[in-house]
């Protein structure tokens, strides 16, 4: 985490020696997005990065695709995590035209971002996980505008630290400053990489302050960030007095906003920290904050560093674990839904397009073969939808077992063998295994093509037919999967244009 230097005018440094103690870190992770997953290297900072290969979903580009994700695996359910997403344009693709698109984080909006040939954009975002992995994702909102990450960084955090925030909302990065830091502040000076005494700011960070050259004048705290509509915000401020003072010197300080004093005065200890939380207000841009002193107060204010965060609304309780499960293993037996992430639940603008959460989707085509995966964990599935695809060998007794199925379509596939029992005489169900090779059903032969003509060596060979396809006008439309969920189910697609530079 960085804190970025600021000249304030009327302000005065001052610095002091000061010992905290660092907090452990659990997961520290820094991807290079785009970069070869076989190396690491080391940058200046000392910090170690990685490819992204082992984090995304498919090595391939997917114009079509509305988003796609970053997955973290070996987190701990209810920890809390900072994670900061970079992105530099830089004109990589050569079309000058810098794209707009979104970040999303385990199905909840994050930010809009809008990139710049120039410049770095950075968002950085602190929130609790609700399972055992998180999920960075773009989503692509303008059809022309290909979204694009270039480095993707998590850190886990003590479980102290940022909790005046409740585990149900994130904290988003508005700014961060060490107040008179003479450099920004990154890893070597903060064990955790990221500010956060109960939240661990960088040892330099304390040992440096700013002041005002008089106690008329306050130093203000910026809303850089921040709209002109008012959001629930969230500061840290921290102070900690670099100079002994002696008995005739007294600093007293007040937090002031919007000409309202919001704090009881208070004084900055000697040798230790003492953070100061503003919280419980909403703010904008045209919010003034200030750090001024109280009446009996001999010396100027001061103040260290701050932190600077707007809340999110509730985050979303995100995918039952065991409709994981399910997709999980769909997605392990067949290639071609590998390109979809298995996540939480996000908003029905990028719903997985053969995952449905009602009746109105459009199923998609996709070509499926061989036996099907047990996906009982996903036990609300109201409707199954898997004809006219290659599905092989029996049945599945799982079918079975879903206590609020009302439709499984398995027409048109390949299977043998008999219905288990408890699909065929089970009153509520709609079931449709037309087209199959089942006992008592006359089997359709296989497409099967005719072995190549003996060819002269001067014979051209003949073209090479499309795989699966027929061309006569009354074929079917073949390789469709669909499954409908039911409202106990919220799965959602991510998926989109990865392009890294």
């Amino acid at each position: 985490m960085s804190f970025n230097l600021i000249m304030l005018s009327f302000l005065t440094a001052l610095s002091a020696v000061l010992i905290i103690s660092k907090p452990s870190v659990a997961v520290f992770l820094s991807i290079d997005c785009g970069g070869s997953n076989s190396s690491t290297y080391k940058d200046e900072r000392s910090i170690v990065w990685t490819g992204d290969n082992a984090y995304i979903h498919s090595d391939e580009v997917f114009p079509t695709l509305k988003k796609n994700c970053y997955t973290i695996l070996d987190l701990d359910k209810g920890q809390r995590v900072l994670v900061r997403a970079t992105f530099f344009y830089g004109n990589y693709d050569g079309k000058n035209f810098a794209p707009t698109f979104e970040l999303h984080f385990d199905g909840n909006f994050w930010a809009t971002v809008t990139t710049s040939n120039f410049t770095y954009v950075v968002e950085e975002a602190i929130y609790v996980v609700k399972g055992n992995a998180t999920n960075i994702c773009l989503a692509q909102t303008h059809p022309d505008q290909a979204p694009f990450i270039s480095a993707l960084e998590l850190r886990s955090l003590d479980a102290e630290m940022y909790s005046n925030v409740g585990m149900n909302h994130a904290l988003f990065l508005e700014n961060r400053i060490a107040h008179s830091a003479n450099q920004t502040v990154r890893n070597e000076t903060d064990a955790i990489d990221v500010s956060a005494a109960k939240d661990h700011p960088p040892q330099v960070v304390l040992q440096n302050a700013v002041g005002t050259i008089g106690t008329a004048w306050g130093i203000g705290i910026q809303t850089t960030g921040l709209g002109s509509k008012k959001v629930p915000i969230f500061i840290i401020a921290y102070f900690s007095e670099v100079v002994r003072l002696n008995s005739t010197q007294k600093r007293s300080i007040e937090i002031v906003i919007d000409n309202e004093q919001f704090s009881n005065d208070f004084s900055p200890p000697f040798g230790s920290v003492l953070e100061v939380y503003i919280t419980n207000i909403t703010a904008s841009s045209n919010t003034s904050f200030t750090v001024g002193v109280a009446a009996a107060s001999s010396l100027p204010p001061i103040i260290n560093a701050h932190e600077f965060y707007s809340i999110s609304n509730a985050l979303t309780e995100g995918t039952n674990n065991r409709d994981v499960e399910g997709l999980s293993a769909l997605r392990k037996e067949f290639d071609v839904l590998k390109q979809w992430s298995v996540v939480t639940r996000l908003p029905s603008s990028f719903t997985w397009k053969w995952v449905e959460c009602n009746a109105d989707a459009i199923p998609l085509n996709f070509g499926l073969s061989g036996s099907l995966p047990d996906f009982s964990s996903m036990d609300v599935l109201q409707k199954i939808d898997l004809h006219n695809n290659s599905l092989n060998g029996t049945i599945p007794d799982f079918l079975g077992s879903f206590p609020d199925l009302l439709l499984l379509n398995l027409a048109d596939n390949r299977f043998n063998g008999s219905v288990p029992t408890s699909l065929s005489k089970n009153k509520n169900l709609t079931l449709m295994v037309s087209g199959n090779c089942l006992s008592g059903m006359t089997c359709k032969a296989a497409n099967v093509p005719p072995p190549p003509k003996q060819q002269s060596p001067d014979t051209p060979p003949p073209p090479t037919p499309n795989s699966g396809s027929q061309n006569s006008g009354d074929s079917k439309s073949v390789d469709m999967l669909q499954i409908i969920l039911g409202v106990g189910v919220q799965i959602s697609l991510l998926s989109l244009l990865l392009r890294n530079f």
